[in-house]
């Protein structure tokens, strides 16, 4: 079984509360929502992605026989219970915001619904998926917007949190703008263009620069970026310069020079004349190194002659804001809304939905969040995805995706589009929520205050 998508991929706990409802006969209908409680400080939006993965892991969720004697083995559980756990599969609905959507604090971007067990079993999966990808995602938008119309490329797998990590940052990079990845497996897993020049070892390899650069150029005819900062920079380009012609000769063309190191507007500069002195105009200058999108704001902002960036570590992780305060929460049982109340973190119950307004030039100007049936003037934005632990459409097309992606940040108001931090986007909260939520806490109150339960129940399990 591939690992991703193993049933036993979860927190323990998981497991003994779905004893417990078990034991107790609690398999009625419940409601899970996902959502981000607060926005990192360093961010004005997030961009939704990892719902694929999500719907592919209720999909195929399942134990196998191997994963069911591993969990007898450990004597932790009701033997009864395991063979329970033997035909567990997701028979739910889901309704979630489309990957490449632009959301805020305190707006679910997906709900299940489905048996207590199912939709509780769920929870540490679906955070784990949707968590890393939005993560990423909203970080790569940023350099995104930033960069306009340059070319963006992953560079991160080498210093990404695992492999699966890669693979999906990829991904989450790909949705938001970038053009590609430097990641073989993402590139034929997702039908991601790939990229990538050469690395200093390779020079090093060599006991001078030309002979380094001819030979890859002759290896990789149709993909001859050149790393020209092992030693000096300008230097290097000067003999990019005099070996161009005797390439072209062999029908070879040199495509590009990357730079890795130092002040890349600066090299750039200098190399940018280099090349155009000598007629090299279609050459490309590419940057690296360490880049995030403040990196790439002053790079922008100083006009650095730089035609594409590869971006790595810092996208990856998402090194300023790692992870969202996101939760998967209860908004209902068995009919009756329920409504977490915890100090500093107190959710909306019941079913909800988000409605997004924009105006004549097609920006984005409010959402309001409010319970599903209270129609709203503007677009829903959760639709429909899986009914009975069924797709209702096939997968989208990455390109789809980023597509809508492009559309929702092109959307964005001016204030939003900043890498500083600007005033919340208003999120307004309707009536017939607050309502709601005010119902459930007097009703709360009174069974809080007569709490009680019959301990001859438990004589009687025994």
């Amino acid at each position: 079984m591939n690992p991703e998508y193993s049933a036993l991929l979860t927190d323990l706990y998981q497991l003994t509360m779905l004893q417990g409802y078990w034991q107790y006969e609690m398999h009625e209908t419940a409601v899970f929502e996902f959502f981000v409680r607060k926005l990192p400080t360093q961010r004005n939006f997030l961009l939704a992605a990892g719902l694929e993965q999500a719907i592919t892991y209720l999909e195929e969720l399942a134990f196998s026989s191997a994963e069911i004697e591993w969990l007898a083995a450990t004597h932790r559980f009701q033997p009864a219970f395991v063979r329970w756990l033997e035909d567990l599969h997701f028979t739910g609905d889901v309704e979630a915001m489309p990957e490449g959507t632009v959301f805020f604090a305190d707006e679910p971007i997906l709900r299940v619904t489905a048996p207590l067990p199912q939709a509780q079993f769920v929870e540490t999966r679906i955070i784990n998926l949707l968590n890393f990808q939005t993560v990423v995602a909203s970080k790569a938008a940023r350099s995104v917007l930033v960069a306009r119309e340059k070319a963006l490329v992953d560079f991160g797998l080498r210093r990404a949190h695992g492999a699966e990590a890669g693979i999906m940052a990829a991904r989450a990079s790909y949705i938001a703008g970038f053009s590609g990845t430097s990641n073989v497996l993402a590139g034929q897993r997702f039908n991601i263009p790939i990229s990538g020049t050469m690395a200093h070892s390779f020079v090093q390899a060599h006991d001078d620069e030309i002979s380094a650069f001819a030979r890859f150029a002759d290896a990789n005819p149709g993909n001859v970026v050149l790393l020209i900062d092992t030693y000096e920079t300008e230097v290097a380009a000067e003999k990019v310069v005099r070996l161009a012609p005797k390439l072209k000769q062999l029908g070879i063309d040199i495509q590009g020079v990357r730079i890795d190191s130092g002040d890349l507007g600066q090299h750039a500069r200098k190399v940018r004349v280099i090349l155009d002195e000598a007629g090299l105009r279609e050459v490309r200058i590419f940057a690296s190194g360490n880049l995030d999108e403040y990196i790439l704001r002053d790079l922008m902002e100083g006009n650095a002659p730089i035609d594409a960036f590869g971006i790595g570590a810092r996208i990856d992780t998402s090194s300023d804001a790692p992870y969202l305060d996101c939760a998967y929460k209860l908004q209902e049982y068995a009919g009756r809304p329920r409504r977490k109340r915890s100090e500093g973190k107190t959710t909306w119950p019941g079913r909800k939905q988000v409605y997004r307004t924009f105006d004549q030039a097609g920006r984005m100007i409010s959402d309001v969040l409010t319970l599903r049936e209270d129609r709203q003037g503007g677009d829903p934005l959760l639709i429909p995805t899986l009914r009975s632990g069924k797709r209702l459409d096939p997968p989208k097309p990455l390109s789809a995706l980023r597509e809508r992606a492009a559309d929702q940040l092109a959307r964005l108001p001016d204030k939003l589009r900043t890498l500083d931090r600007a005033a919340p986007f208003e999120v307004k909260v309707a009536d017939a929520l607050r309502s709601l939520a005010l119902a459930v806490d007097k009703q709360a109150s009174t069974v809080t205050s007569s709490d009680r339960f019959d301990f001859k129940s438990l004589e009687e399990q025994k």
